[in-house]
C-alpha cells in the first residue's frame, strides 16, 4: 500500500483509525489457510480440520493473553459493533428493567450508543450521557454526582475515535463498581495504542476490531468477564453453540462457544492472530512515542496555518489530530488532500452527538500508526494550504 501511487503522488496514509494497513505476515496467514489448512473448525476428524481448529483456539488463548483474560473470557466476532450488540442483546436485554440507566458518554461512536438505544427500547430503560469538558475529556465529577442505584451499565471508548482522549477506565470502573454497575468499554481506538490489561482496567466487557489492530476486516474480539458469560443467554442460535438440541428445545454449549453460532470467520482468525503476535513483540512504549511526536508535530504544523481550528486538547490522548478549515467544508478539505495523494477521514467519523457538542457538521481527520513519518506530517500541512488555496 505504502509504495502505490495516487493520483501520481506517494500514497500518504493518515486513516489508521478507520482501518489500519496490513503487514506481511497477516496477509501470509489468511493466504496460508485458503492455501493449505482449508477445513471447518471445531467439526471434522480429518487432518486439515484438527490443524486448522488448534491455530483457532492457539489465536484464542493469544488474544486472551493480548487482554490479561482467561482463555474462556474471548469470543470471536466480526468485530466491535457485533460485540456491543451481544452485550447489549444478551447480557442488557436480560438485566434491565424499565426505568433503570445506562451511561454512555459524549464521546461515543455510535457502535457504543446505538445498540443501547435498541435496548433501551427493549426493556424501558433510559440512557443518559456524562458530558465532555471544553478540553474533550469527560466530565467524572457529573459521573460520581449524576450515579444512581439504577445505573445498571455504563459504556465508555477506551479512545475516542473523533478527539484521541484516553478515558481513565480505571477511575469509571471504580465509579461504577461503588454501585454495582457493569463496565463495557469499546477498545476499537485503544488497543492499536496502549497495552491492555482488563483485570487492571476493572471493566466487564471489552471490544476491539481486528482490523484497526493491522489485522483483516470481519474479525473482532470481546472479553466478557466469566461470571456474566455463564449466567448471559445466547444472542444467535446455530451450530456450534449448543450441547444438545431436540424438535422443541435446546441446551446450550459453555462459553465462549455459546456465542460463536456457525461457522466462524477461520481465515480471519488466522490473520488476527499473526497481527497480535507482531504487536506483542513490539516495544509498545517506544511505538506509543512514536505516535505521540507525531500527533504533537501535526498539531503545531496545522494550528500555524490560518483559519485552521483543532479540536481536543485532552491531558492524555493519543493516534490522531482533528481540525476544520474556515469556509471550507471537511470533505472539500478531503478531496483536496486526496488531489496530493494524501489519505484522511472527512465527516462526523460516526459520532454525531460528539459533533453537536463540538458544533460542527463535520471535521477532517488524520490518524497515525506506527507506520507514519513526519515528512508525511508535511505533506498533510501542504495539503491544507493547498486546499485553502483552491477554495479561496
Amino acid at each position: 500500500m505504502l509504495g502505490r501511487l495516487v493520483r501520481e503522488k506517494p500514497l500518504v496514509y493518515l486513516d489508521s483509525a478507520a482501518t489500519a494497513l496490513k503487514p506481511r505476515a497477516v496477509i501470509d496467514e489468511v493466504v496460508r489457510f485458503y492455501e493449505s489448512v482449508t477445513a471447518n473448525v471445531a467439526r471434522g476428524v480429518h487432518s486439515a480440520s484438527q490443524e486448522a481448529t488448534a491455530r483457532f483456539e492457539d489465536v484464542r488463548r493469544a488474544a486472551a493473553q493480548f487482554l490479561g483474560a482467561g482463555d474462556d473470557e474471548v469470543i470471536f466476532t466480526s468485530g466491535t459493533t457485533a460485540s456491543l450488540n451481544l452485550v447489549a442483546q444478551s447480557y442488557a436485554r436480560s438485566v434491565l428493567r424499565p426505568g433503570d440507566e445506562v451511561l454512555v458518554t459524549e464521546l461515543e461512536h455510535h457502535s457504543n450508543l446505538v445498540p443501547w438505544q435498541l435496548v433501551a427500547e427493549q426493556t424501558g430503560a433510559r440512557i443518559r450521557a456524562i458530558p465532555v469538558t471544553d478540553r474533550g475529556e469527560l466530565d467524572l465529577e457529573w459521573l460520581e454526582r449524576s450515579r444512581s442505584d439504577r445505573t445498571r451499565i455504563v459504556a465508555v471508548s477506551h479512545v475516542s475515535n473523533v478527539l484521541g482522549t484516553i478515558v481513565p477506565v480505571a477511575e469509571v470502573g471504580a465509579l461504577a463498581r461503588e454501585i454495582g454497575a457493569t463496565l463495557v468499554v469499546d477498545g476499537a481506538q485503544g488497543v492499536p495504542h496502549l497495552p491492555v490489561d482488563v483485570t487492571q482496567l476493572g471493566c466487564d466487557f471489552y471490544a476491539f476490531s481486528g482490523h484497526k489492530l493491522f489485522g483483516p476486516t470481519g474479525i473482532g474480539v470481546l472479553f466478557g468477564r466469566r461470571q456474566l458469560l455463564e449466567r448471559m443467554p445466547p444472542w444467535q442460535g446455530g451450530g456450534g453453540m449448543i450441547a444438545q438440541v431436540t424438535v422443541q428445545r435446546s441446551t446450550y454449549a459453555p462459553p465462549p462457544a455459546r456465542f460463536e453460532a456457525g461457522t466462524p470467520p477461520i481465515a480471519e482468525v488466522f490473520g488476527l492472530g499473526a497481527a497480535i503476535d507482531m504487536v506483542s513483540g513490539w516495544d509498545r512504549p517506544a511505538a506509543r512515542a512514536h505516535e505521540d511526536a507525531l500527533v504533537e508535530y501535526a498539531g503545531q504544523r496545522l494550528s500555524a496555518i490560518e483559519g485552521v481550528r483543532l479540536y481536543g486538547s485532552a491531558a492524555d490522548r493519543t493516534g490522531l489530530v482533528t481540525f476544520t478549515v474556515d469556509g471550507i467544508h471537511p470533505h472539500d478539505v478531503g478531496t483536496a488532500l486526496d488531489a496530493g495523494g494524501v489519505a484522511v477521514r472527512a465527516g462526523h467519523h460516526c459520532a454525531q452527538p460528539l459533533m453537536a457538542r463540538l458544533g460542527v457538521p463535520a471535521t477532517v481527520r488524520a490518524s497515525f500508526a506506527p507506520y507514519n513519518t513526519a515528512v508525511e506530517v508535511d505533506a498533510l500541512a501542504e495539503g491544507v494550504l493547498e486546499a485553502k488555496r483552491i477554495f479561496g
